[in-house]
């Protein structure tokens, strides 16, 4: 090196550096925009490194030397703050006199150490950039002075100041180039050492070893969380829907760490019986050391009802967070079994309502069919609900199906164990199997009513669990289902019948109601010992099992066994509601009670018993006008159309004359004479009635709009209007 420093040589050491610099940058500001903190998520507790340093002075010797210095230095981020690192250097700095008349008389070393801080900004992975300075003293040995008058040895203070390009190719290792300014100040003979004072400029280049563990290796992630996972107990495939708001099992998480993560988003994952993972929950900060007890959910596709028995399976506890502002993620398996799609414990009654499957098209085709055995049978104005749930508890008896008790796990004692396993068939494999116990046959039967439509439900009590079925009939009118209220249930206003459906196939429909009214009532005393759950209430939580439907093959038995079967039952039903009303209307020898006997025993198409009532009400009063009305509607019913409108001719007649126009009977006579009418094709009258009826109640005759088609008439334009007879009662 020159005496002095050439300007230019120094230009060219900065443009060099500055290249360096600026080539990495755009990689550097590129990674920036990414939302992890490098300096931290990349610090390291302690770095040591060697550094090489060409120097050249500012100052003119009077002659060439060279300046070199071979140094260690120890860092020590600051935890809270690893950008800034306090640093120890400790190294050798040569000074070369190398002009030969001179015999090397300049030649010295300095032994030195110095302290000072760093400050580093970390804008990737792999690259940093830092500023630095330091304040250090040295030993300064001139061995080849040859003077008793000049010290061979001097302290000097050093100051230096410098900036780090940084290129990190591992976690543990970096590369450093950086310029550093530096001065220099001899203590001692100024008129022999001063001429060493001053400035110098070097560019070098350094090794760093980091120690601490990298934090993208594997086991750097898993000690940031640690899981606490005590298993899963078993999962119910027939709860899959359950599982997705309700817990399978809890896991404990607690962060290991110093400080605090972020974002942390836990989840649970079954391969093969889940499409993607079902997140439990977000906790916004975990600090440092805290542990948070998390619920676990799961939502399983349709692949678990295609296993049978217990299958064990092996899930994930995915736990993904911000480490440091890193995304980072966390597994721990967990084990658990799966029971099939016929298995659950009864710690909730509601869960039968996962077996009843409505939806199930074998189920549909059959209880349509069974209905269809015995529409021309049907009893108008008699609940559709109870004579469907007759037909079918007869349909059932013709395929064979029987009470059988469950020989591995009994009703009453998984009941009065919720960690005992039982098992419910599906209502299909019961159709095939044709047996079951208690729970099986309730939960085949209320889903055959639920195919029709009629709303159900199940009824348990100690040991025992039956069916029961909404009559659709208002509480108030028990008469119109049974004589006896006590042989219903009243829920929500309307009147329910309970059902032993294990009685099906040796005892018929009447006994199986009574017997579940009886079952009902023998826990009035207790009723925390009675629950009765209605079937869509309970889906609401637990939707029925999925299915792979196929056909059944069902022999659906005899039709005629079936229909024989229904009007016996029918008979009975109706001679005991006609009964009772004949006995109301004997013991009270009134009119209006006479004549209520007529309408229901009407309604019931028992038509000699109700012309009976209806003369018993009009001898008792001649004048009487509802029983003649009455009488009008049979002649309709009977098809004696004229003998039928001389009688509503008659009653509308009497009641013009007695101004009566404003009672709500007479615009319902005016529509009985507008439809006898039209059964007698007079399209003319029809109208004429039909635009009276009118002006008196318009809701009455938007029901039946087929009167008010044109002289053509299209006869079957509203069928189901023709069987409303509309029988005249008192008036409110």
């Amino acid at each position: 090196m020159s005496r002095s420093v050439n300007p230019l040589s120094i230009g060219r050491g900065i443009f060099v550096i500055l290249a360096v610099a600026l080539s990495i940058l755009p990689v550097a500001f590129l990674s920036s925009e990414e939302t992890t903190d490098f300096n931290k998520f990349y610090s390291f507790p302690l770095s040591i490194g060697v550094d090489y340093v060409g120097l050249s002075p500012f100052a003119d010797y009077g002659f060439d030397a060279t300046l070199t210095e071979i140094s260690g230095n120890i860092r020590y981020p600051i935890p809270s703050m690893p950008q800034l690192q306090p640093a120890l250097q400790f190294g050798i700095m040569s000074f070369d006199d190398i002009e030969r008349d001179q015999e090397d008389k300049w030649d010295h070393t300095h032994y030195f150490a110095s302290l000072g801080a760093l400050y580093s900004n970390r804008f990737s992975k792999t690259f940093e950039l830092s500023g630095e300075l330091n304040f250090g003293v040295s030993q300064a040995v001139f061995p080849n002075i040859d003077s008793a008058n000049v010290p061979r040895s001097a302290i000097n203070l050093l100051a230096s100041a410098g900036f780090r390009a940084s290129l990190d190719p591992s976690y543990s290792f970096s590369i450093d180039i950086h310029p550093t300014l530096k001065y220099m100040k001899y203590i001692g003979d100024a008129q022999t050492f001063g001429l060493f004072d001053g400035f110098t400029f070097g560019v070098g280049f350094s090794g760093h070893y980091r120690f601490g563990e990298d934090p993208d290796a594997p086991q750097a992630i898993i000690r940031s969380i640690k899981f606490d996972i005590q298993g899963l107990p078993s999962i119910f495939a027939a709860m899959q829907s359950y599982y997705v708001t309700n817990p399978i099992g809890t896991v404990a998480i607690t962060n290991t760490e110093d400080f605090s993560i972020y974002d942390v988003d836990v989840s649970f994952f079954q391969a093969g019986f889940m499409d993607n993972p079902t997140k439990a929950i977000t906790i916004a900060e975990m600090e440092a050391g805290q542990t948070v007890e998390v619920d676990l959910f799961a939502s399983f596709n349709d692949a678990v009802f295609s296993k049978n028995g217990v299958t064990p399976l092996t899930g994930e506890i995915k736990v993904d967070y911000l480490w440091r502002n890193r995304p980072v993620n966390q597994v721990a398996s967990v084990s658990y079994d799966l029971q099939d799609k016929t298995a659950l414990t009864w710690d909730d009654d509601r869960k039968v309502g996962a077996f009843i499957t409505s939806a199930d098209s074998a189920l549909r085709n059959y209880s349509s069919a069974i209905k269809q055995y015995v529409k021309d049978d049907m009893v108008p104005s008699f609940s559709d609900a109870l004579q469907a749930a007759i037909q079918i508890y007869y349909g059932l008896a013709e395929l064979g199906i029987i009470y059988q008790i469950d020989p591995t796990s009994p009703f009453d004692a998984a009941q009065g164990n919720p960690m005992v396993v039982d098992s419910i068939s599906i209502p299909r494999d019961t159709l095939v199997r044709l047996t079951g116990d208690c729970d099986d046959l309730t939960v085949v039967y209320c889903s055959l009513l639920e195919a029709l439509g009629i709303e159900t439900a199940f009824v348990t009590v100690p040991g025992h669990i039956y069916a029961a079925f909404n009559t659709g009939v208002s509480s108030k009118d028990f008469r119109k289902v049974h004589n006896d209220k006590s042989m219903t249930l009243s829920i929500d206003g309307n009147l329910w019948v309970p059902v032993e459906i294990t009685l099906i196939g040796t005892d018929d429909f009447l006994s199986a109601w009574r017997i579940g009214v009886m079952e009902f009532a023998a826990v009035a005393d207790t009723p925390d010992l009675r629950h009765i759950i209605k079937t869509r209430e309970a889906q609401q939580i637990f939707r029925p099992v999925g299915l792979q439907e196929t056909d059944l093959g069902l022999q659906y038995g005899s039709k005629a066994e079936i229909v024989k079967n229904f009007k016996r039952d029918m008979d009975k039903l109706i001679d005991n509601v006609i009964e009772d009303y004949k006995e109301t209307a004997t013991n009270s020898k009134r009119k209006r009670d006479f004549n209520r006997l007529g309408i229901t025993a009407a309604q019931f198409g028992r038509i000699t018993t109700a012309k009976e009532a209806f003369n018993s009400a009009l001898s008792l009063d001649r004048n009487y006008l509802n029983p003649k009305i009455n009488m009008g509607n049979l002649y309709y019913m009977e098809e004696e159309y004229q003998e039928a409108l001389r009688n509503f001719l008659g009653a509308e007649r009497i009641m013009a004359e007695a101004g009566r126009q404003s009672s709500s009977t007479y615009p319902k006579i005016l529509l009985n004479i507008a439809r006898t009418y039209y059964e007698l094709e007079n399209y003319d009258r029809v109208a004429e009635y039909y635009n009276r009826v009118n002006q008196f109640d318009s809701a009455l005759t938007a029901k039946y709009t087929y009167l008010h088609s044109d002289s053509s008439g299209s006869r079957a334009s509203d069928a189901g209007s023709f069987s409303e007879i509309l029988f005249i009662d008192e008036e409110e």
